[in-house]
């Protein structure tokens, strides 16, 4: 596992001890496959590392971050959340407003843009994060439904007031 390695070479610079409670929260963050905050994390390792708290998890994924392994991103709901940018290609997100989802993608369009842009004002950028926030097409879809359902029983109670 590279991302092992990287922490180790990282934990060996700073002087600090590889433990098994950092291999264990690593694998485990490696494997969520999404953005997770410390508590969900902790939620997930409970089960079979009930020795590892919430503040070794927050103490843990900070470490990731600052080794290159994660970052920390803030998506408008008041919960910091972590994700895996270890050999990871660059992406942008798409986050639901109202689920809660979040899409990540990729578009070559909206990366030449930017560079476009940043050359027309001579300024050089090192790195970006783009985030765009909306309904996904289930929330929308409800949402949707909702307002219709709304306006026939407005129409009907309308109606029969007349």
């Amino acid at each position: 596992m590279k991302e092992e390695a990287l922490l180790q070479e990282h934990i060996a610079k700073h002087h600090l001890k590889v433990t098994k409670e950092r291999s264990a929260i690593l694998r485990a963050f490696i494997e969520a496959e999404r953005h997770v905050t410390a508590e969900e994390l902790y939620r997930m390792m409970r089960e079979k590392h009930a020795s590892i708290g919430l503040a070794t998890i927050y103490r843990t994924l900070n470490l990731f971050c600052e080794c290159g392994l994660a970052e920390q991103r803030q998506f408008g709901d008041g919960h910091a959340r972590y994700e895996l940018t270890y050999n990871v290609n660059h992406h942008d997100h798409l986050v639901c407003t109202q689920c809660k989802k979040i899409i990540e993608f990729e578009n070559m369009d909206i990366e030449k843009l930017q560079e476009k842009v940043a050359k027309a004002h001579r300024f050089t950028i090192y790195s970006h994060k783009l985030e765009l926030y909306g309904l996904c097409s289930d929330c929308a879809k409800s949402n949707s439904s909702l307002r219709k359902g709304k306006d026939e029983l407005h129409a009907v109670r309308s109606s029969r007031s007349e």
